[in-house]
Formats: C-alpha cells, structure tokens, sequence
C-alpha cells in the first residue's frame, strides 16, 4: 500500500483542509502533514497566516509593517514549493486579526474544514497554555477536528492512542481511533487509555475501557486498554512517551466562557506537552 493510500486509511477521506501556520520553523511538522494529507486526499489546501494587528504596528511604522509582510510572502513562497513538489495546490489566505484564533475560526466555519492542522510552538508550556494561547483558543473553539504537529514529528500511525474519560465528549475520539485502527493497516497497536483522578474512580475508568474493548470487537479491531491513576494530562503524556505513540486521539469538552479559555482543558494541557501529534476530534 502506497503513502497516499495509508494516510486516506488514517484519517479518512479529508475534502477540506486548513493549514494556520504562524511563519515560524515550529509550523514544519504541521505543513509537511498538511500537505501530505491535501495530496493523499487530492484536494486542495488552504493555507492561512494571520498577521496579528496591535497597536506596536502604529507606532513602529509602515516600515514595520512591510518587513512583516515579507517574510510572510517567503514563507509562502516555501510552502508553494513543498506543495508544488508533492502536485498540491495551495490556497494562500493572509488576514490581519486582534486575535489569531478567531480568524482561524472564521476560516474553518467559510472553507468548512473538515481539520485544521497546525503546529506548536516550542515555548508552549502549560503555565502558558492556561493563560490561554492562540492553539488552545482554537482547540476550544474549533468547529471540526483539531491535529497539532510539534515541530519535527512526524505521523507514521503505527501506534495510536486513544484517551477517554467515558464522556460524550470522548464519543467522536473514540469513533475516530477504531476507524483508524479499522480502515489502516499500518496500523501495528491501538492502546486505549483512562485515568483516576483517586480510587474511587478506578472502576469508572475500567467501565469507560470495557465499553471501548466493546466498540472495537464490534468493528473487528484487536485494542490494548490501559487503566491510568494520577493528574490525567499528566498520565496521558507520560503513557504516550513510555509505550511510542505517534499520534493520541482525544476530545475536549465543551466548556464556554472564562471556564474554556483560561482554566485548559485536558485535551489542551496534553497538546501543550505531548512529543507526538495530538488529534483533538469535536463532539457534533
């Protein structure tokens, strides 16, 4: 089975993908995947970059501005030939913006993106994350699937990890990891894990497991369940990093308000530390 053919497997059929790429070297991971899927998929890749408006842009002047500007055309100019080597067309989209995660927003709800990818930058930290960075906002916000990329990773799908915690939030993630698990067959492990906060949660966690170990057999798909204790994200990265996991499938509650883009979710505390991609799936 070719490359193109084991990424449709992964991911399924993709009709509308946004690339949101900062301009920064910690988007390579993220543009490298984009395009891989865009190909894979045939179909056309929207690539936006937001230029964050403030008010240093008044008071450093047009001169500024301009140097902005062109570093952003060359990073364009970069991905056009990535694309073009790999036969994908680009759709370049540049919008000026307040905040950078309500544009990506706006761009998803306009393309109807069925995922936006995007990278993570190296000083995304979790202190950083809680006060709320402009990849947790979009994860919170998003109207479709989220995959964040770390800079030079890469998605082999050979070892996927789905994190539930049994609720209606988890549903999508969980769907989504046994049809990846079903359709590729690069496929080599699918561990499904959930964690205890304490013991008295521990058989909750075994129940939300036996329901996956449910799902899978239904689907034909062989998974290996991990029954975690301790701070959730925590256990969820450090799970990742000890069994190799290339990518982990999760969603993210529905939060709203100061509660949604100040406080983090899991989903979003995991994407700040994970050394894999993170795949963010959205509860309809």
């Amino acid at each position: 089975m070719n490359e193109d053919k084991y990424r449709m497997n992964l991911m399924g059929e993709l009709e509308s993908i946004l690339l949101a790429t900062d301009g920064s070297q910690f988007s390579r991971g993220a543009i490298k995947e984009a395009i891989n899927f865009a190909r894979a998929c045939k179909t056309v890749l929207t690539v936006l970059r937001v230029l964050e408006y403030n008010s240093e842009f008044e008071t450093e002047g047009l001169e500024y501005v301009e140097e902005i500007e062109r570093k952003a055309a060359a990073h364009f100019d970069e991905i056009r030939t990535l694309a073009a080597e790999e036969n994908v067309e680009c759709d370049i989209v540049v919008r000026r913006s307040t905040q950078a995660y309500e544009t990506i927003i706006d761009e998803a709800r306009k393309t109807r993106a069925d995922i936006i990818i995007m990278g993570r930058r190296g000083n995304t930290g979790l202190k950083k994350l809680m006060m709320g960075s402009q990849t947790a906002k979009t994860i919170a916000h998003a109207p479709c699937k989220v995959l964040v990329v770390p800079k030079d990773t890469e998605i082999k799908g050979e070892n996927i990890m789905l994190a539930t915690d049994g609720s209606r939030f988890s549903e999508a993630a969980q769907a989504e990891a046994i049809m990846m698990a079903k359709r590729c067959p690069f496929v080599k492990n699918f561990l499904a894990v959930s964690v205890a906060k304490n013991d008295s949660r521990t058989a909750d966690v075994e129940r939300y497991l036996e329901n996956v170990r449910e799902a899978a057999e239904k689907a034909g798909v062989k998974v290996d369940t991990l029954a975690l204790k301790g701070d959730p994200y925590k256990a969820i990265v450090n799970a990742s990093m000890e069994t190799a996991r290339d990518i982990i499938i999760m969603g993210t509650h529905g939060r709203t308000g100061l509660d949604r883009l100040l406080m983090g979710s899991v989903a979003e505390r995991v994407v700040a530390l994970a050394m894999c991609s993170v795949l963010v799936t959205r509860t309809q």
